[in-house]
């Protein structure tokens, strides 16, 4: 019998563990821009751990294993901020990505801050990364231009408001 994943809040005692999950989830985007001083894989342990209490951090076990992890904020102007999603290798293409991210979205949404919407990046050559965003239903509303051979696509969604949610029982209750 398999063990199942879990998804829970990060512990400051997983530091170590989310750290160096990073570092291998980010290697093939190093590879990718050719660009291996990018700040995934030059944060500090001490930098984690200052995330660790000041952000929301995700993380995905296997047993004890940290397999997965996303980090999330509220900014003044009511916008989720979601980052540094990594899947170990071996456990891509499971919807273990898919489950962080909406999980950020919401425990995000369940805070204290309203959100209006959520907003993250990833690099232009990224494909992978900007299918699954896109199919959460991201959309792209900016390109910044980091060096020659970089781009950051922002991507961002809107919180559905109350009226929204509700829309689709009404329509089907209208054609019943």
């Amino acid at each position: 019998m398999g063990m199942s994943v879990t998804t829970s809040i990060a512990t400051e005692e997983e530091a170590e563990r989310i750290l160096k999950l990073q570092y291998l989830c980010y290697q093939s985007e190093a590879e990718i821009y050719g660009d291996w001083g990018i700040e995934p894989l030059t944060q500090t342990l001490d930098s984690l751990r200052t995330e660790l209490k000041e952000r929301h951090v995700l993380v995905a076990r296997l047993g004890d294993e940290v397999v997965g992890s996303v980090r999330g904020w509220v900014d003044s102007d009511g916008v989720g901020r979601i980052g540094r999603l990594c899947v170990h290798p071996r456990m891509q293409r499971h919807g273990l990505g898919t489950r962080l991210v909406s999980g950020m979205e919401q425990l995000l949404a369940s805070g204290d801050r309203p959100v209006r919407a959520y907003r993250l990046f990833t690099g232009h050559r990224s494909l992978g990364n900007l299918r699954l965003y896109q199919r959460l239903g991201y959309r792209q509303t900016q390109v910044e231009e980091v060096t020659r051979s970089l781009s950051f696509i922002g991507l961002e969604k809107p919180v559905p408001t109350a009226e929204q949610v509700a829309q689709p029982v009404t329509q089907l209750a209208a054609t019943a």
